[in-house]
């Protein structure tokens, strides 16, 4: 029970990690907290759930039109609500995230509705037995894993790329 316990927390704690360094690279380089910075993640969860339910796109399609999505939501977010309050005082742009969040979040509501939606997938999850009570399923390792490559994938480009080499002297002197 403790190790299945351990895999659970590891599995979620993944995927918090990956929301935390989007947050810690938004605010290391822009020294802005983005308080719509989940509500971006929403609104992509719902655009590929919205792919897959309605149009009945393929998962890694629709994965991908949500990634475009919420890239050009995050872009006109930044272009709308963020930029043009660069040079105010360290509130004023505190205050527009919070904005962006609750205009975000209610958006969601009024679109979606409240109710909890589970997110249909093609995937076989088939559980994977350790000796005979410990139990992982196969989603949490796939978790585990795009988690774990994400991270160093991020990390590589943020040490060996010129994107990367850009962000971190932005961070340092704008």
């Amino acid at each position: 029970m403790l190790f299945e316990q351990l895999v659970n927390g590891l599995t979620l704690g993944s995927t918090y990690a990956l929301i935390a360094l989007g947050y810690t690279m938004v605010y290391g380089i822009l020294e802005l907290i983005n308080f719509a910075h989940s509500e971006i993640y929403m609104v992509g969860a719902f655009i590929g759930l919205t792919m897959v339910t309605v149009y009945k796109i393929p998962f890694v399609l629709a994965l991908l039109i949500s990634m475009a999505g919420t890239c050009l939501l995050g872009m006109t977010i930044e272009k709308i609500a963020y930029k043009p309050l660069r040079k105010a005082s360290r509130i004023a742009p505190l205050i527009s995230a919070i904005g962006v969040s609750f205009f975000l979040q209610n958006l969601a509501l009024i679109i979606a509705g409240p109710q909890a939606r589970a997110f249909p997938t093609d995937l076989k999850i088939s559980s994977i037995k350790i000796g005979s009570v410990v139990q992982i399923s196969s989603l949490q390792l796939l978790i585990l894993i795009i988690s774990i490559l994400l991270m160093v994938g991020l990390h590589m480009l943020i040490q060996n790329t010129r994107i990367g080499q850009a962000m971190r002297a932005t961070a340092q002197d704008k």
